[in-house]
């Protein structure tokens, strides 16, 4: 389901170790560039959604140093959390209008980095956030939907955080993430997946509690879309945002999706990127 396959010669690293994959080259001008949530599931999640989105031009899956399988390799620096997330802004250097596409909390890294401004043409937040806010909400609808065996996932997780522990989790808590359609494709996802503990451990300590976007779009082209059964991230803190309530700014929510909306309906998720592909193709004139 959705393997990455990497176009030969087309895997790179900037100076500070973020990993860059083109896994679709096509007709157009952009350069997209997918940024994974979690923190620590790595962009290898977000192939789904580079191959339902068909975007045009060149999409590339983003992995910050030190998160997913981007570790133990010559491009990553010894410290690579000391890195994040503004080394994001190297990804987009040197590509032809970069549109960056964030995924949840992949979404709110792109916000805390306020010289991305700098650089693209373009953004995507897909299941995302404008601040912590949404880590309340969800505390609160998941205590009153449990899951059998979560419990005892985050209690195992609790006493010995690891990658496989934070699998296991993770695997326990599938059905928060998804649609009952969509369980048993999301769960094939997520079982295949590399999991980080080190990426969360620092997001943890250094940004999910504190976190609140730093920069909003000005003029670029922006998409905010969202399942309507996401319940993980709440999509109404958007309401609030004045900022963010533009014309260059759309919002789209896909019926009969989760937090991962492309995994239930990949065709929905297709149109809301047509609609921002439009857009964009209007500001280039």
């Amino acid at each position: 389901m959705y393997p990455v396959r990497v176009l030969e010669g087309r895997e790179r690293w900037t100076r500070s170790g973020v990993r860059l994959r083109r896994v679709a080259a096509r007709r157009g001008r952009w350069s997209w560039l997918l940024v994974p949530g979690g923190p620590g599931l790595g962009s290898e999640s977000l192939a789904g959604l580079a191959q339902a989105a068909g975007l045009p031009g060149s999409v590339w899956l983003v992995d910050l140093p030190g998160d997913g399988s981007n570790r133990d390799v010559a491009g990553v620096p010894s410290e690579p959390y000391a890195h994040w997330p503004g080394c994001l802004a190297e990804a987009a250097e040197g590509l032809d209008a970069p549109v960056m596409i964030g995924h949840s909390t992949g979404g709110m890294f792109l916000l805390s980095v306020p010289d991305l401004q700098h650089h693209l043409v373009g953004l995507a937040l897909v299941s995302s956030a404008p601040h912590a806010g949404w880590r309340a909400t969800f505390a609160r609808w998941a205590a009153t939907h449990p899951i059998p065996g979560v419990d005892e996932a985050a209690d195992a997780y609790a006493r010995n955080p690891n990658d496989e522990t934070l699998r296991a989790l993770t695997l326990a808590a599938a059905p928060w993430n998804f649609t009952p359609g969509g369980l048993t494709r999301g769960r094939a996802l997520l079982e295949r997946l590399t999991y980080c503990q080190d990426a969360v451990a620092w997001a943890d300590t250094h940004f999910d509690e504190t976190y609140r976007s730093r920069w909003t779009p000005a003029t670029q082209p922006t998409l905010i879309v969202s399942g309507a059964q996401d319940h993980v991230v709440d999509q109404q803190l958007w309401e609030t945002e004045a900022a963010f309530r533009q014309p260059h700014i759309l919002r789209r929510t896909i019926a009969d999706a989760g937090h991962l909306p492309w995994i239930e309906q990949p065709r929905a998720v297709r149109a809301a990127f047509a609609e921002l592909v439009e857009l964009l193709a209007r500001r280039a004139g």
